[in-house]
């Protein structure tokens, strides 16, 4: 008979990811891991932690710690949302419907994918119906947009998570054309039989033709621009944001262009290697935003988040929340929606230790003079 797993001995994330690796395929494991070209930016993500130290308070009452905070105008339990990221079904059989239970069960904001492995209508069902009964913070549902060069797709997808009642539309604006993962190359990486990015049957075949992973690479509109936005903005009733934002003029032409918030990325260094590392890019597109006074304009940060101490460093930069990929399906992989439930119980533990031992009582106090250069 075999034991079932004690996720409590499992007490960093770095913990998950060394019992997770060896139960993925190498084409699976490859593809979770992978940076673009060299990696230069995938390991540029996590050295730009390590450039700032915490500058701690002493003496502040941290009888009680509050992470709640406010996204978009609704206060949420915590400054935490999973990421949107592609074919969780390779890590589980339950996919995104066990994530986002997970997440929900957390009080964590999900973000779904274009590309997830269960449609995206079950996995609002599957989000709401396992949200605490107890009310308190939302959790937010968001839906992470792929720009189709059929926009008759971007359109059926726009109005699809408009129908389930996802609370905001990502798009991801760095993807004009994917970026080469030399893993995936070599690995000659594919979906597995049977396996569909199920959002996206081919909308003129009537849903019969499977949208699988080497149909979908050569299905990015290379011929986005802001235009395009400005007419996303007449779609839906959805905020949006984007994500993929490096640079702060880029950001304030997401401003004129109608969007709520963007999402400071590199894609998980996935993209274009030798790219700015997202923490680095992160005071600059806040400055720019500052310049403009952009009330309600949302700042959101992902790549490289490990600790409850990077988060800590990304809110005290002046970001409003994070976006957690990888270690998501690190704990997908071993144990489902309870092991997602883990990572986010010890990224916010970490997180709250964090805020207690530096003198944080909220969120609101992890201000920018808490951090000084490394």
């Amino acid at each position: 008979m075999i034991e079932p797993l004690d996720l409590s001995t499992f007490l960093t994330v770095r913990d998950l990811e060394r019992a997770a690796r060896p139960q993925l395929s190498p084409s699976t494991l490859g593809y979770f891991l992978s940076g673009a070209d060299s990696q230069t930016t995938l390991r540029a993500n996590r050295r730009a932690f390590r450039k700032w130290a915490i500058d701690y308070r002493i003496l502040v009452d941290v009888g009680r710690i509050d992470t709640r905070t406010r996204l978009l105008g609704r206060e949420v339990a915590s400054p935490i949302l999973v990421a949107p990221m592609a074919y969780h079904c390779l890590a589980h059989p339950e996919g995104e419907l066990a994530s986002s239970r997970g997440a929900a069960k957390s009080s964590t904001g999900y973000v779904t994918s274009t590309v997830a492995t269960m449609p995206l209508e079950r996995i609002a069902t599957e989000f709401d119906a396992a949200k605490a009964v107890d009310a308190g913070p939302s959790a937010p549902r968001w839906f992470q947009l792929y720009v189709n060069k059929d926009r008759g797709i971007t359109r059926s997808l726009i109005e699809r998570a408009d129908a389930a009642g996802y609370q905001a539309l990502v798009v991801t604006v760095d993807v004009p054309i994917m970026g080469r993962r030399l893993r995936d190359v070599r690995n000659a990486f594919t979906l597995p039989p049977g396996m569909v990015a199920a959002n996206l049957t081919d909308v003129a075949q009537g849903g019969k033709e499977a949208y699988h992973h080497a149909y979908a690479t050569g299905r990015h509109d290379s011929s986005l621009t802001w235009r395009d936005i400005e007419t996303f903005r007449t779609m839906t009733r959805m905020p949006i944001l984007l994500k993929g934002v490096v640079r702060g003029d880029d950001a304030l032409r997401a401003i004129d262009a109608g969007a709520s918030g963007v999402v400071v990325s590199n894609h998980g260094g996935r993209q274009l290697d030798s790219a700015i590392a997202s923490l680095d890019a992160l005071p600059r597109v806040l400055e720019a935003v500052a310049s403009r006074q952009s009330a309600g304009f949302e700042v959101i940060v992902d790549g490289g988040i490990r600790w409850g101490t990077d988060i800590f460093k990304a809110l005290a930069l002046g970001a409003r929340a994070v976006m957690v990929g990888r270690p998501i399906l690190w704990g997908l992989t071993l144990a489902g929606e309870a092991g997602v439930a883990r990572v986010l119980q010890i990224l916010r533990g970490e997180l709250t230790s964090a805020m207690a031992l530096a003198g944080c009582p909220d969120i609101a106090s992890i201000t920018r003079d808490m951090l000084v250069r490394a």
